[in-house]
This record gives C-alpha cells, sequence and structure tokens, in this order.
C-alpha cells in the first residue's frame, strides 16, 4: 500500500469516526487542520507523510469529549495505523503529535516532544482556532456547552494551570484573552505567523465591534 493509498483512508477513517461531531471539532476541522499542514509543509523541511497523518488524525478523539479521558485519542491512531502496516517508528511519531499538539498540554510550562511535524500542525490547529472561523467554534462551543456569551462580573482567568483549563465553565468571551489572543505569538512557522497575525487582528476588530453593541453604543 502506497503513502498516498494510506492517507486516503486515513481521510476516509477520520470522517466516519467525526460524523456527528459538535461542529467545532468535526470533520471540516480537521480537513481544514490537515490543509493547512500540507501549506504550511511546503516551506518546511519535514517529513509530509507524517504531517499529513498527524493533521488527519490529530483529534480523532478529542478528550474534552471522552470524560477527559486523554488516552482515548492516541490509542485509536496507534491502532488505525498498525493495521494498516505503517512504519512503527511513524506510528509512535504520530502518536506523539497527538499526545502533545494541544493549547493544554502547554500549559504545564515544557513541552515533552518536540519535532518540526508537530510545529506545523500545531500551527495549522491553532489557526483553526482563530479569525473568523476561530471566533464560530469558540461560540459554538460555549453553546453546545451552554455557556454565557459574556459576563461584565466574570473577570478573565489568566494564566491558568491545564487542569483549570480543562474545567473552566467560564463565558465565550474569556476564552479569548485565556487562549485565542495568545496563539499569535505561540505559532511555531514563519508561514504560521504570517496567517495568524490577519486572524488576530480580525479578532480584536471583532471584539472592540462586541463591546459597543453590549453597551448599546451602536
Amino acid at each position: 500500500m502506497t503513502n498516498k493509498d494510506v492517507i486516503e483512508r486515513t481521510k476516509a477513517f477520520a470522517k466516519e469516526a467525526l460524523a456527528g461531531a459538535e461542529a467545532g471539532h468535526d470533520w471540516f476541522h480537521t480537513e481544514r487542520v490537515y490543509k493547512n499542514s500540507m501549506l504550511i509543509a511546503k516551506d518546511e523541511v519535514v517529513d509530509e507523510f507524517v504531517v499529513a497523518l498527524g493533521a488527519l488524525l490529530h483529534d480523532i478523539a478529542d478528550s474534552k469529549f471522552h470524560d477527559g479521558d486523554e488516552s482515548v485519542g492516541p490509542k485509536m491512531a496507534r491502532e488505525f495505523l498498525f493495521k494498516h502496516n505503517v512504519d512503527s517508528m511513524i506510528i509512535e511519531h504520530v502518536v506523539n503529535i497527538i499526545e502533545n499538539i494541544s493549547f493544554k498540554s502547554s500549559l504545564d510550562g515544557e513541552r515533552k516532544f518536540t519535532s518540526p511535524e508537530l510545529d506545523v500542525i500545531q500551527d495549522a490547529d491553532r489557526l483553526d482556532a482563530i479569525g473568523a472561523i476561530g471566533i464560530a467554534r469558540c461560540f459554538n462551543y460555549g453553546g453546545f456547552k451552554n455557556r454565557k456569551l459574556y459576563d461584565p462580573e466574570i473577570k478573565p482567568h489568566l494564566n491558568m494551570s491545564k487542569e483549570e483549563y480543562k474545567t473552566s465553565d467560564a463565558p465565550s468571551i474569556n476564552h479569548f484573552y485565556e487562549k485565542l489572543l495568545l496563539l499569535k505569538d505561540l505559532m511555531n512557522t514563519q508561514t504560521g505567523k504570517k496567517i495568524a497575525q490577519k486572524r488576530h487582528d480580525f479578532m480584536v476588530m471583532y471584539l472592540d465591534q462586541f463591546y459597543k453593541e453590549w453597551e448599546g453604543i451602536i
């Protein structure tokens, strides 16, 4: 089986596994991350096969939807890739990417695994969390969790620990300050930084408009 065949089967597997998922973490999110990963990879020295597999499987079972269990996604990915006779070193690399890609994984102050391929996919994943789509995903997830849009009395909790982040039920607007507005300065690649700046600026403009409308100014 060629690498191209494996990638196509991985796409089909991810699409099926994510059927019915919350809209911010569904197949379309994975597809966007995959496309942006391959775009960023063109300017980086990386194994594009690893990038493709890591991007397609990075959210195969987000712990948020599995009672916080962070082992489900890596286990599913490992079993799928093993079944398709992917080289064991590549499997371990992809599993490490899945285990270390999330924003919350960086909140404990140290990265347990690094690779150029992880840098690329992490940038692509973070790009999908900001800008117009990022805003839509933020409020969609907030609605899914029945969170308030905004409450002036509840201030953003900055410098959260990983556990605090996982258990937070703050209003959706707070998420901009607790994560989304921070991502621009956390990008790994030059391509990622360039795209992130534009999306960051859009979010700043959006928040300015949001507060004006909240106060009934316009």
